[in-house]
């Protein structure tokens, strides 16, 4: 706590030992104000101004220094000033206070609480401020609520100040006037708790439950004008459309026939979406050749003398389609349609809120009525308006699976996990990669010494990485491409025969209806939805790469799940998209694995943390295997065993990850990790001898120096 604060809070302290060291609880006490109320009104009579002006003056000091006393206090103010005066002083003055007491406990405590905390409190930060007034206005509203724990409770919080007080003047109002006017008969109250009767409490409760009433008034009313221009049908076909049958589509259509809805899934493509036909599933294949290759190569660091291979890429390429093709039946028509989806190959596009119109392959129409419409249409590479690409033409994660001859000399664009992944896949296979990325460092989003040593491997094989170069221009020259970079103010050339654009997706938020019916996209091209993934027409959803703000397959699966089941039954029960532990991997070699925070965002967060780190090249299996290279780095939060991120970069760091995915979702710490039995020997155990690393660092010196006395002792 920087000095300041320690000032503050000693000067705090203070003031509230002396208001009960000079008995100042007892002066605010119902029973000595009652005795003294001939006197209080005789000194206001002589001395009106002064009086109110020392009134207020201690109303705001007691509420600011969150002492008791405010209740009587406020019955003073009826019993002196009358109910309209009395009103006006403890209404401003009150929430001066409330303020006061605010800024005092952000000041001295928000920093802290947010640094220990701030990812269980995450959520509750996020609803504050999206609708901190809302339900701060409902707990004033509501007596049985402590003032001061709600003053000191929101300091801990996002909210703005100027939104704290204005918003306690008004709720704090209705019960400012109830005591009030108590205390202007306050010869007739016997103690504060009269005030209050059951009924009053009664009404105070559902005057609190008010705001959250009319918010639901207000979605209904808001929804109502949005639904204004379209007529909704008196029956409907089926209970779910769903728009795109990649992840997300296939899990949200599986998941309302699992729940025996009639359900119709639309995709004008190819079943399984990008991540079968173009993503995922070809790029772990063509990964897992070029791994074989590579491992060819180091024959001799295996003990063997020689090993020789052929290959033809051409070979490579339809091993991988057969891939495709094992796995397609996973996400057929012919599956959904024994699950009990209804599949329809075609165009989609929404032409009412209710009505999905698909023209099917033969050019034929049929428009199809749901209560609920889920869009999960995916995303397509982006690629850059880079002055003569577009007519140089380039491959992208799409089009590159049809190519059989392989490019001798390739540039690839976009220093991210596909364009490392494929970058590195491609030059194992014989290509000459150059890799342009026009930020300091590939996988920019990990922190600098994991991006350092995937980069360092890149080069060992002989991918030649362009960080901080910008790709200004592709041209010909003498029957030559080439690719025109600025790097340091200067113009490099780079030649090619191929050039992979990998420099990120765009979601597909054109030509099915979006501008027609006004659902707006955000900055970033996604659809815009809530936290239930309702766009602005309730029961429209959108989920899955189209949406964002993740673009993973297991996040576009995680986050249909509440699509379907909010499109369902969010009439009775809507549940908030949780992204709390999210885990993703890039399948370079080595793998790079995360989940939570890294050091980086951490700093960028002003987050407390500790980093515990293991290296591959202390655990056996790595060692045995000849793959000793790499590290796990775990955050903690200071002094506490709660893991806030984990990093692996090694073998197979994507499956290592699980377990700090399922501990962070679970709320488990390292010591857990320590305690659970890892078989030997597996690279498994690497996140226990990092578990091992954070006990170590934290072993209590002061009684490990006992224990050393005591065995020295019982030595003789």
């Amino acid at each position: 706590m920087h000095s300041s604060r320690l000032v503050a809070a000693a000067a705090f302290a203070a003031l509230i030992v002396a208001f009960f060291a000079f008995g100042g609880h007892q002066h605010l006490s119902f029973e000595s104000i009652k005795s003294q109320h001939t006197a209080l009104q005789a000194l206001y009579e002589g001395h009106p101004l002064l009086t109110a002006i020392a009134f207020f003056a201690t109303y705001v000091a007691v509420t600011g220094l969150s002492l008791p006393g405010a209740v009587v206090m406020t019955l003073i103010a009826g019993a002196i000033f009358g109910l309209l005066w009395g009103t006006v002083l403890v209404s401003f003055a009150s929430s001066l206070g409330a303020t006061l007491a605010f800024a005092a406990s952000r000041f001295l405590l928000r920093d802290w609480v947010q640094s220990r905390y701030g990812t269980q409190l995450r959520a509750l930060n996020e609803g504050v401020e999206r609708e901190g007034g809302l339900y701060l206005f409902t707990l004033r509203l509501i007596p049985a609520v402590p003032f001061f724990v709600i003053n000191l409770a929101l300091g801990l919080t996002p909210i703005r100040a100027w939104t704290f007080y204005w918003v306690s003047q008004l709720g704090m109002l209705a019960g400012t006037l109830v005591y009030v006017n108590a205390g202007a008969q306050l010869a007739a109250i016997q103690s504060p708790a009269g005030i209050l009767s059951p009924g009053l409490i009664g009404a105070f409760v559902l005057l609190g439950f008010f705001p959250l009433i009319a918010k639901r008034i207000l979605a209904a009313a808001k929804a109502r004008r949005v639904y204004a221009r379209w007529r909704k049908p008196a029956r409907f076909d089926r209970n779910l459309v769903v728009i795109g049958a990649g992840s997300a589509g296939l899990v949200a259509a599986y998941i309302a026939a699992a729940v025996k809805a009639k359900v119709t899934l639309i995709e004008k493509q190819r079943m399984g979406g990008d991540c079968l036909n173009t993503g995922c599933v070809p790029s772990k294949a063509l990964i897992r050749s070029a791994k074989f290759v590579a491992q060819a190569r180091r024959a001799s660091e295996f003990g063997i003398k020689s090993a020789s291979l052929e290959f033809d890429f051409a070979d490579v390429m339809e091993r991988v389609q057969r891939v495709v093709q094992t796995v397609a039946p996973h996400d057929s028509a012919e599956r959904y349609a024994g699950l009990g989806v209804e599949c329809i190959e075609g165009s989609a596009k929404i032409i009412s809120p209710w009505a999905v119109e698909v023209t099917g392959l033969d050019g034929k129409k049929q428009t199809l009525t749901a209560r609920a419409i889920v869009i999960a249409a995916g995303a397509r590479p982006f690629v850059p308006p880079i002055p003569g690409l577009a007519e140089l033409g380039c491959l992208t994660s799409e089009n590159l699976w049809s190519i059989r001859k392989l490019p001798a000399r390739l540039v690839v664009l976009g220093g991210g996990p596909i364009g490392s992944e494929l970058a590195q896949a491609l030059a194992r296979l014989g290509s000459k990669v150059t890799q342009v990325e026009m930020l300091p460092r590939i996988l920019s989003r990990e922190d600098p010494e994991i991006s350092a040593l995937v980069m360092k491997q890149f080069v060992a094989e002989g991918v030649d990485v362009r960080v901080n170069h910008k790709a200004k221009e592709c041209r010909v020259d003498n029957g030559h491409k080439l690719l025109i970079c600025e790097h340091e103010g200067k113009e490099v050339r780079i030649e090619f025969d191929e050039l992979l654009c990998a420099v990120g997706r765009l979601a597909n938020s054109k030509g099915y209806g979006l501008d027609e019916l006004g659902i707006p996209t955000n900055q970033s091209g996604t659809v815009e939805t809530n936290e239930y993934l309702q766009t602005c027409y309730p029961n429209i959803y959108a989920c899955g790469d189209v949406a964002g703000p993740f673009q993973f397959t297991h996040t576009a699966a995680h986050q249909a799940c509440y699509a379907a089941v909010n499109a369902l039954f969010g009439t009775f029960k809507k549940f908030r998209a949780d992204y709390s532990v999210i885990p993703w991997a890039t399948f370079t070699d080595p793998e790079v694995a995360r989940v939570g925070l890294n050091e980086s965002e951490a700093k960028e967060q002003g987050i407390a943390y500790e980093v515990s780190v293991y290296g591959f090249d202390g655990l056996d299996r790595a060692i045995a295997d000849e793959a000793a290279h790499g590290v796990i780095k775990v955050l903690t939060a200071l002094g506490k065993d709660r893991i806030l991120g984990a990093t692996i970069v090694g073998e197979h760091a994507g499956d290592l990850i699980a377990e700090y995915v399922s501990a962070m979702r679970h709320g488990l710490g390292l010591n857990k990790i320590l305690g659970t039995i890892h078989i030997y020997p597996t690279l498994a155990e690497v996140n226990k001898h990092v578990a091992g690393a954070w006990k170590k660092a934290h072993a209590p010196q002061g009684l490990l120096r006992l224990a050393r006395k005591f065995h020295a002792w019982r030595l003789g």
